[in-house]
């Protein structure tokens, strides 16, 4: 059976950085970290959540831990935006290419600014959407920083 390529495992092929994915089961009321979590036998601070935000400046891209919340105002302040706030997951598909539940950092339509949790580098690698939802991607936490040139800055309460 052929393996499903996702745009996000596409780019990381492309550039030669190595993976491993990690299918498990879903549905449209299960798409939160934490039912992630029980189907996963990895460490809740390994597996990481991404975020689609709009500030005053434009959209930019957030991951942190699935049970982290994220903090509005730090994040505004270190992206140096007056404001920030989450984009509708109405307007996801159409931003990124990827819905709610399946939102990769790697591979959207555009290349927007990325800001990583900074406890990231804490972990030698993480779990986070492979860009489809019943799909994650266990990268390198220093690949993944790499290709998506993302910042490490602490944004979580």
């Amino acid at each position: 059976m052929k393996k499903l390529k996702t745009n996000a495992l596409r780019i990381l092929d492309q550039a030669g950085i190595t993976y491993d994915t990690q299918e498990y089961s879903y549905d449209d009321n299960h798409l939160g970290g934490e039912h992630v979590l029980k189907q996963l036998d990895l460490d809740e601070n390994a597996v990481y959540k991404t975020l689609v935000l709009k500030g005053t400046n434009g959209y930019l891209v957030c991951c942190i831990p699935v049970l982290e919340e994220i903090d509005l105002k730090k994040l505004a302040k270190v992206s140096g935006n007056k404001s920030v706030e989450m984009v509708h997951q109405k307007d996801l598909l159409n931003l990124t290419g990827y819905i709610r539940g399946g939102c990769s950092p790697i591979g959207m339509k555009k290349i927007f600014p990325t800001y990583i949790q900074e406890d990231v580098i804490l972990q030698d690698k993480i779990a986070l959407s492979a860009g489809k939802r019943g799909l994650q991607m266990i990268i390198h936490s220093q690949d993944l920083i790499n290709i998506t040139k993302a910042i490490c800055v602490n944004v979580i309460r």
